[in-house]
């Protein structure tokens, strides 16, 4: 586990800002949800951690430790992300590709240990994947894929797991499996994700991204209300709690205006 820190980070390309003052923190072993419209900049900003972008300014520290000043390969050991794009065309199986999240721990030409198999396949079991072990990665559905690469991921062993909307092409029973699966894991994980019921249920705090800004963060139980939601997803929701989790679930109503703009900050109050 370890301590997540974002310190004022523009991210511009071009002329374009993407990203603009992000300044945030996840303690050691919290799951950090970061929500927002299409479009708000949270790939992005999950893109500075594992070294995928370098921000124009301001820092990105793990431990206190400016990633800029990290190598490639220490950051990898410390730092592992399933993204949006992964997905490799070569005729590798999937236990192949879980195997490859042992690189950063062991090098490229060096032969996989014991101890290498062992991770993996408890990695693999924790994803559900055992059984497609054998298959070649390209023949697998989307799903099948997607938890493919996150066993990968729980086989680097990171301190800080990062995901970029993990639930993609999940079904309802892997969606939960999978971030169950990860929150049991002593890591510190930042994800990205669309899902609300998922976000209140799995995450300790959430920050809200609209425009490349943080616009509001706090508890589940802060964030996802009715006011708040309409105000950044300009959709009417109701919301009630969980009867068994005590955590806020919604029931998305209308588009509030077709023609709303995410652009609010959150004020600390809760919105009904």
């Amino acid at each position: 586990m370890a301590e997540v820190v974002y310190e004022a980070v523009d991210v511009e390309v071009g002329v374009l800002r993407i990203l603009h003052d992000i300044t945030l923190s996840a303690s050691p072993g919290t799951f950090l949800g970061v929500i927002g419209p299409n479009g708000s900049g949270k790939s992005t900003m999950l893109r500075c951690l594992y070294r995928a972008l370098e921000p124009s300014s301001g820092t990105v520290r793990v431990d206190g430790r400016d990633l800029s000043a990290v190598s490639m390969r220490d950051n990898a050991r410390q730092v592992a992300a399933l993204t949006q794009s992964t997905s490799p065309d070569f005729d590798f199986t999937a236990a192949e590709i879980v195997a490859t999240g042992r690189l950063p721990h062991r090098g490229v030409l060096a032969v996989g240990t014991r101890d290498d198999r062992e991770i993996c396949a408890h990695a693999m079991d924790a994803a559900d994947v055992t059984h497609l072990a054998g298959r070649v990665f390209a023949t697998l559905s989307g799903g099948e894929a997607q938890r493919v690469l996150i066993a990968r991921a729980f086989a680097q062993q990171p301190r800080v797991l990062v995901l970029d909307e993990p639930t993609n092409h999940l079904d309802v029973r892997h969606q939960y499996a999978v971030l169950r699966a990860a929150s049991d894991r002593d890591v510190t994980i930042v994800a990205a994700l669309h899902d609300l019921n998922i976000a209140a249920q799995f995450c300790d705090r959430l920050v809200v991204l609209a425009r490349g800004e943080v616009v509001g963060a706090g508890s589940p139980a802060e964030i996802v209300t009715p006011g708040n939601i309409r105000r950044w997803f300009g959709v009417g929701a109701h919301v009630f709690v969980h009867p068994r989790l005590s955590v806020p679930q919604v029931i998305f109503d209308e588009i509030a205006d077709p023609d709303a703009t995410p652009v609010h900050t959150f004020t600390g109050e809760e919105e009904r």
